[in-house]
């Protein structure tokens, strides 16, 4: 007699629904969303580190600027004295120079070089008594007024600087 054993019987398990594998779409989603996520953020601290840096070349610009205006301003100051003493001196120097030409032109001529003194002088002293940019203002005023004059005036300025130049590098 066989005697028939009953065939294992596989043990009872649980039914577990196991996930089923994300498709490639799905895969590209979910790593889309989290490169997004990551850009997104990434960029939020690239732009707070573009403002920081913005602002402090800001500041470091402003700066500089204050600095450079001061330094500019400081050497007009002194130009600004030097100017004033060498046309005062211009006007001392032809005053002086009025009696000769009493003697040796006339009276008539003295008195021109007298009155030319004294425009010097008082030239010179307004140059003393004015701000730096009050002399700016002046000038950008009479070049609006006058732009023929002030071309022909730079030309000539150009023109002695030129061979102020030239005639001291002959030397």
């Amino acid at each position: 007699m066989t005697t028939e054993t009953p065939a294992a019987k596989p043990a009872a398990s649980k039914k577990t629904k196991a996930k089923p594998a994300p498709t490639t779409r799905e895969a590209l989603r979910t790593v889309g969303a989290a490169v997004s996520n990551d850009a997104a953020k990434a960029k939020q601290i690239v732009s707070a580190k573009a403002s920081d840096n913005a602002k402090v070349a800001q500041e470091k610009f402003q700066d500089y600027k204050e600095k450079a205006t001061e330094k500019m301003k400081a050497a007009a100051g002194q130009t600004k004295t030097r100017t004033s003493e060498a046309v005062g001196n211009v006007g001392k120097l032809i005053e002086d120079s009025a009696r000769t030409i009493d003697e040796n032109l006339g009276e008539k001529y003295g008195d021109y070089a007298r009155t030319a003194a004294a425009k010097v002088t008082s030239f010179a002293e307004t140059i003393e008594t004015k701000d730096v940019s009050e002399m700016a203002e002046d000038v950008r005023e009479f070049v609006r007024k006058k732009p023929a004059i002030a071309i022909g005036a730079a030309a000539v300025a150009g023109f002695v600087l030129a061979r102020l130049f030239r005639s001291g590098s002959d030397e």
